[in-house]
């Protein structure tokens, strides 16, 4: 896929944010980049300050808090456009959950819980 399409597929991840929960977001540069640092298999990366400890006397003088997503591993666990595409959201939305102080933990039963169909619906 080429980088730009990919960069779109995060776009459209970040636009896809319940709005209660994106207006909240700031002062975040969100970038996509080909390969994860060296000895690792990243597909996203989150440095900054988590929203939680936050507060406007000790926040405001802080450069930008950074996600990184990894073009190539997510590709590399990707089998098609779609799996890519899927993988970008679960991304995103990992590396926010950073963001808002989730743990590892609690990303991964959110995680498996986007995957579980709902009642009603079939796998």
């Amino acid at each position: 896929m080429d980088l730009e399409r990919f960069e779109a597929l995060v776009a459209e991840a970040l636009d896809e944010i319940p709005v209660k929960f994106r207006k909240l977001i700031d002062n975040v540069n969100v970038q996509v980049e080909e390969d994860s640092p060296p000895g690792t298999n990243l597909l996203g990366l989150y440095h900054g300050v988590p929203y939680p400890h936050r507060s406007p006397a000790s926040y405001g003088n802080y450069p930008p808090d950074v996600i990184t997503i990894y073009k190539r591993p997510i590709e590399s666990i990707s089998r098609t456009d779609e799996d890519i595409k899927d993988q970008v959201r679960t991304t995103v939305l990992h590396e926010v959950g950073h963001y808002f102080g989730l743990n590892e933990a609690e990303l991964r039963e959110i995680e498996r819980a986007m995957r579980e169909p709902r009642k009603g619906e079939k796998p």
